[in-house]
C-alpha cells in the first residue's frame, strides 16, 4: 500500500503528470501512488470499487432499520445515518465546496465525526481528523492555513485553550475558509458559526455522489516522534483495504458492537469506521453519557469487540475488579495497539474469555499487522502478528 503526503501550496504553476502546466492556483494533490501498483491492488482484491459512502449506501438499502452508530446522544440506523450523511453533504456543496478541498474536525468522539468523514466520500471532499483537544487555537489555526481548510467543524470549549483564544474568529479571518459551523455542548453553540446541520428525511442532493475509490477522502496528521505533523493522505480504497482484512481475518459481521475507546480524532478511530463499513456492524465511540464510566458504557452499549491501547485494556480490567465482575459485559475480544501488550494482561482477558488482540501499524498503513483469533497467549503477547492481505 502507498502512503500519500501533501506537498505545501506553492505559487508557481503546477505540473500535472503528463508534464504540462495546469493554470495557476489549481493546486493539485501529489501521490505515491503508481498506475502498476493500483492494478495489483486490484487483481488481488486489496483495492475494490467501493467508497466509504457506497457501502453506506448498500447497507441503508439491505438492512435499513439495523443500528449504524452510537454515541451518548443519538442510536442511529443505517437508514437515518444515510439521511445525515446526504443532508451535511448538500449543505458543504451549497456553502461552496468542491472535489479535493479538506474539511478540518476540532470535535470530541461524537456521531458527527464519522458522518463528516462519510460526508466527505459522497462528495470527494478530504477529511481532516486529526485535531485534538490538546492543541491549541493557534496551532489548530496553522493546521487550517497548512492544508487550506474550506471547512471547519467545531465544539465550544473544546481545546487546551478555549477559556482564553477563539478558533471561530481565527477559522473566519482565513481567506480560504467557506463555512464554520458548530455543534451543541455543554457551552452550546458559538452564534458566529453555524449550526450544524441536522438529518434532513426526503433530502435529495443536487450532487451525484463521487464514485472514484482512489480518490483522497482523508488527511491525518502523524507526528512520529520529532518535528511537526506530518501529514499523511489515504483514498476510499487504501482506507478499505485494512477494514476488510480484518473484518475477514477477525470475522466480524452484522452481529459485532465495535467500541472504539480511542478517540476518533485519532487513527485508531478511522481504522474502525472502515470495519463498520465494511462488516456493516455498529459503531459504538467513546462518549458515555455524563457521569458513567467507560466500563459502564462498556456494558450498556453490549459491545463486543473494543478498539484501544494497552493502558485503556489496565483501566477496564482495574475496573471490573473492583465491581468483581467474572465477564466484560458482551466483549469477545479486544484491540490494542500503540505498544506492547504485558503478559499478565493478556492473561487477564483470557481468563474472562476474551481474545486479546496485539495490533502493529501506523496512520500511513493502518492497523496492518496483528495477531489472528487461532494465536497462542506467547504469540499474542511476544509477537505483533502478521501482515494482512494487501500488505
Amino acid at each position: 500500500m502507498s502512503s500519500r503526503r501533501p506537498s505545501a501550496p506553492s505559487a508557481s504553476p503546477n505540473r500535472t503528470s503528463s508534464g504540462t502546466e495546469s493554470p495557476p492556483g489549481v493546486n493539485t494533490l501529489l501521490t505515491l501512488l503508481d498506475p502498476r501498483d493500483a492494478a495489483r491492488h486490484y487483481a488481488s482484491g486489496a483495492w475494490r470499487q467501493d467508497t466509504l459512502y457506497s457501502l453506506l449506501q448498500r447497507h441503508a438499502q439491505e438492512r435499513p432499520r439495523a443500528h449504524a452508530l452510537r454515541d451518548a446522544r443519538l442510536r442511529l440506523t443505517w437508514r437515518e445515518l444515510l439521511e445525515w450523511v446526504d443532508t451535511v453533504a448538500e449543505h458543504l456543496h451549497r456553502d461552496g465546496l468542491r472535489r479535493g478541498q479538506r474539511v478540518a474536525l476540532w470535535l470530541p468522539s461524537r456521531a458527527e465525526c464519522v458522518v463528516l468523514l462519510l460526508a466527505c466520500s459522497r462528495n470527494g471532499y478530504v477529511c481532516n481528523p486529526s485535531m485534538h483537544q490538546n492543541y491549541t487555537v493557534a496551532e489548530i489555526a496553522q493546521l487550517l492555513e497548512r492544508t487550506r481548510a474550506a471547512a471547519l467543524v467545531v465544539q465550544a470549549g473544546y481545546g487546551a485553550d478555549a477559556h482564553r483564544a477563539d478558533i471561530v474568529a481565527a477559522a473566519q479571518a482565513l481567506p480560504f475558509m467557506k463555512a464554520v459551523y458548530g455543534v451543541g455542548g455543554a457551552k452550546g453553540v458559538d452564534p458566529r458559526a453555524r449550526p450544524f446541520p441536522p438529518r434532513e428525511p426526503g433530502l435529495a442532493p443536487s450532487l451525484a455522489a463521487d464514485q472514484d475509490p482512489d480518490k483522497i477522502v482523508y488527511l491525518a496528521f502523524t507526528s512520529g516522534t520529532t518535528g511537526a505533523p506530518k501529514g499523511v493522505m489515504h483514498s476510499d480504497n487504501t482506507l478499505l483495504a485494512n477494514g476488510r482484512a480484518m473484518v475477514a481475518d477477525w470475522r466480524h459481521d452484522h452481529s459485532t458492537v465495535l467500541l472504539s475507546l480511542s478517540p476518533m480524532s485519532h487513527h485508531i478511530g478511522t481504522v474502525a469506521i472502515e470495519q463498520m463499513m465494511a462488516a456493516g456492524f455498529e459503531l459504538v465511540v467513546n462518549d458515555p453519557p455524563a457521569g458513567t464510566q467507560p466500563l459502564d458504557w462498556v456494558l450498556a452499549s453490549g459491545a463486543t469487540y473494543i478498539m484501544g491501547v494497552p493502558t485503556h485494556a489496565i483501566d477496564m480490567l482495574a475496573a471490573a475488579r473492583r465491581r468483581g465482575l467474572a465477564r466484560l459485559g458482551a466483549v469477545r475480544l479486544f484491540y490494542m495497539a500503540g505498544s506492547p501488550i504485558p503478559r499478565e494482561v493478556a492473561q487477564s482477558f483470557l481468563d474472562l474469555g476474551i481474545t486479546p488482540q496485539n495490533i502493529y501499524g501506523m496512520t500511513e498503513n493502518g492497523s496492518h499487522q496483528y495477531t489472528l483469533p487461532g494465536d497462542d497467549a506467547q504469540t499474542i503477547v511476544e509477537t505483533c502478528g502478521r501482515a494482512c492481505h494487501g500488505y
